[in-house]
């Protein structure tokens, strides 16, 4: 039966532009980067100790409809210290859309990648109990 999901595709309109935020700002890394016959090269980029794969592919980004205020980040990443991450991202360029969320459960802040593609960074809160 189904085991998991190995990879998901991010639309990007340059694959160099895309591979240097992934790897150089949010600290992914290099997966796989192997040419296809007559098109653009199958590169996937991942978070290290981590099999899922983000695989960045020529394309439009979609856009998804909005909850109140903002539109949901359609990939999430998540952070066991979510002040140190929201800040190291900062620090890298990385322009936040909203501000911090707080929620019962965690926070959570979104931006996008170059292209327009909204990830959120998410940090759960430690249960205490």
């Amino acid at each position: 039966m189904l085991q998991a999901i190995a990879y998901a595709s991010v639309f990007v309109s340059d694959q160099d532009k895309a591979l240097d935020f992934y790897t150089n700002v949010l600290g992914f890394e290099v997966r796989f980067e192997n040419p296809t016959p007559d098109g653009p090269r199958f590169l996937t980029v991942g978070l290290p100790g981590q099999d899922f794969q983000l695989v960045l592919w020529p394309g439009t980004p979609g856009q998804a409809q909005p909850i109140k205020t903002h539109i949901p980040g359609a990939y999430t990443i998540d952070t066991d210290d979510f002040e140190r991450a929201h800040q190291e991202l900062t620090s890298r360029g990385v322009r936040f859309d909203t501000e911090v969320m707080e929620y019962p459960w965690g926070s959570l802040a979104i931006f996008q990648d170059p292209d327009g593609n909204r990830l959120q960074l998410r940090g759960l809160r430690k249960s205490t109990g």
